[in-house]
């Protein structure tokens, strides 16, 4: 067993979830190996950043409390970006399993698991879709790394 290999993985796939089964080749670690120390990264990653998204989502809002009243003798309208249409027609279309499987593997695991806490931290089933989204892609990815 490679467990420098396997610890390698596991540290890389806490962030970038998405790539990490593509270095198990390189470190001569098997299809199992990979995919075990990839999704067990992931996981920890995912379970770390969705329970404790409150307190991200409150310092974020702080902060900008601190900006408002820095800028209390403007009025500041809430503006309905480009970006904030996008977010609700994604979360419209694709829905709680959607954000759950997807949103961590191609945003990054802290900053996916953060956004769907955020959209549905009040679900009780979303923490499971979270980890069974890790582990159906990757699947997926370490099957396609040891494929070609």
């Amino acid at each position: 067993m490679n467990w420098a290999g396997m610890i390698s993985l596991f540290g890389i796939s806490t962030f970038k979830f998405m790539f990490a089964p593509f270095g198990g080749k390189i470190a001569n670690l098997s299809f199992l190996e990979t995919y075990l120390s990839c999704c067990f990264g992931a996981v920890l990653s995912s379970c770390i950043f969705y329970f404790s998204a409150n307190f991200f989502i409150k310092k974020r809002s702080k902060s900008l409390e601190i900006t408002k009243k820095s800028q209390e003798k403007y009025e500041i309208k809430k503006r309905f970006t480009i970006s904030n249409k996008l977010i609700i027609k994604i979360k419209q279309k694709v829905g709680l399993v959607g954000i759950s499987f997807w949103a961590p593997f191609f945003l990054s695991i802290p900053l996916g698991s953060i956004i769907t806490a955020k959209f549905y931290g009040n679900n009780t089933k979303t923490i499971f879709f979270i980890i069974l989204g890790i582990f159906f892609n990757g699947l997926i990815t370490t099957g396609i790394t040891y494929l070609f």
